[in-house]
């Protein structure tokens, strides 16, 4: 049963990357989800604390990419950045789920390292 701790610790990192998309049903809730999942558990699972320090940096990289979209918008290409932010908030999560699912960690490209 050695295995165990390390499918509980993959499979708690998995849920923090895709609770992300708990934002799409409820607003907010794909910022704070990640983030309380990382503070409740990085004590019971070590592991989990490199994933939601990743996850919290690419969501705060988001929130200011998207403020800086909304700011060129008044020079037309904020939509364009919207677009790709867009894409990229899809498939960083399913990235890092499915490195975490597999036990790596993940950092997502182009964030900003905060914490």
């Amino acid at each position: 049963m050695q295995n165990e701790p390390d499918s509980t610790a993959n499979t708690w990192a998995m849920i923090l990357h895709f609770s992300q998309f708990a934002g799409y049903v409820v607003p907010i809730a794909g910022f704070l989800a990640p983030i309380v999942i990382w503070q409740l558990k990085k004590e019971d699972i070590p592991s989990l604390d490199l994933h939601g320090r990743n996850v919290t940096n690419w969501l705060i990289t988001q929130f200011l990419l998207s403020v800086l979209c909304w700011i060129l918008l008044i020079v037309g290409i904020g939509v364009l950045g919207f677009l790709i932010l867009a894409v990229l908030s899809v498939i960083f999560p399913i990235i890092g789920g499915i490195k975490a699912s597999q036990g790596e960690v993940w950092k997502y490209p182009m964030t900003i390292r905060f914490v």
